[in-house]
């Protein structure tokens, strides 16, 4: 086992559209999408899995707001927290059941990460990473006084702060585990944004970009390839378009040129194909994005978009 490949899941592999959500329905989706993760483990490969949480955060969020005259208030970072936990439960139980179904001996570990952030990061007085569900107008929005945007033509969803992930606490223990073969899951939603003043760890209130986050992680543990798992088949230029074209391949050269050129939207595809850039010239080899469902065809050469130097 030499090769080291990060897979991180979209924030769509356990939340289809049109579901609600509930756990049994992520369950049942995880189940669909490790089952094709396994047969990359069979591959040899070791493996360490990060994950989006936008729905989850978002969810965990509402049902904070609409409940303070109950209980408690959760602030964005342990919401952040809870969904790690949520998220990385259901994998760890998925997977490990999987692998046992298999008869593949790996061990699994779901490791709680903190991200280290600029505590005066330009973005946290500007929102722009979306969360929660999509809604087909802003109404709803407007009328709590909640920042919004129109997320890559699928519809209105609530935007929160999104700090730039600089270092992650924990890579250390990450790296230690994935080197030894065990199937490591973190990062996930980005991570927990936290600062550091004289010498104590604090928490920020936001979400980090898990694309940021799993390029952070694929450098420090020198990973050859990074597959980000998403809502396409295909990265595409002028998306959504009459004239959008998918793309089998791209340089970083050509990436940077599409990216100018604004063919890649913030809360979509733009993070992926920046994180795939800086990936590329830290030393991995490869990047290919593709849909959760495409990923053994993908490993095959026969469907997504790869990037290379």
């Amino acid at each position: 086992m030499n090769k080291k490949v990060v897979i991180a899941l979209g924030g769509n592999a356990l939340i289809k559209e049109g579901q609600e959500g509930s756990i049994e329905e992520q369950r049942a989706n995880a189940r669909e999408v490790l089952n094709d993760v396994v047969e990359v483990i069979k591959k040899g490969y070791k493996i360490l899995i990060t994950h989006g949480n936008g729905p989850q955060v978002g969810a965990i969020m509402i049902r904070s707001e609409s409940a303070l005259d109950k209980t408690y208030d959760i602030p964005l970072s342990t919401a952040v927290a809870q969904s790690q936990g949520e998220i990385g439960s259901i994998i760890t139980e998925t997977l490990s059941n999987e692998l046992k179904n298999d008869r593949i001996k790996r061990d699994v570990e779901m490791i709680l990460t903190h991200v280290i952030c600029d505590k005066n990061d330009p973005s946290l007085k500007k929102p722009t990473k979306p969360i929660g569900p999509f809604h087909s107008t802003p109404k709803i929005f407007k009328k709590r006084g909640i920042d919004f945007i129109e997320d890559a033509n699928r519809g209105y969803r609530r935007v929160v702060p999104s700090p730039i992930p600089l270092d992650i606490v924990e890579k250390k223990v990450i790296k230690t585990l994935v080197d030894k073969g065990t199937i490591v899951i973190a990062g996930g939603g980005g991570g927990i944004p936290v600062y550091f003043e004289r010498g104590k760890m604090k928490t920020i209130e936001g979400v980090v970009d898990k694309d940021f986050t799993t390029y952070l992680l694929a450098k420090f543990i020198k990973a050859d390839q990074i597959f980000f798992l998403t809502y396409v088949e295909k990265v595409a230029l002028n998306f959504g378009k009459t004239n959008q074209k998918w793309l089998d391949k791209m340089t970083i050269k050509e990436a940077k040129q599409y990216l100018k050129e604004g063919h890649f939207l913030v809360g979509s595809m733009k993070p992926k194909i920046e994180s795939a850039i800086k990936f590329l010239e830290s030393g991995g080899e490869r990047v290919i994005i593709t849909s959760v469902d495409k990923i053994l065809r993908a490993v095959k050469r026969k469907t997504g978009t790869w990037i290379t130097k």
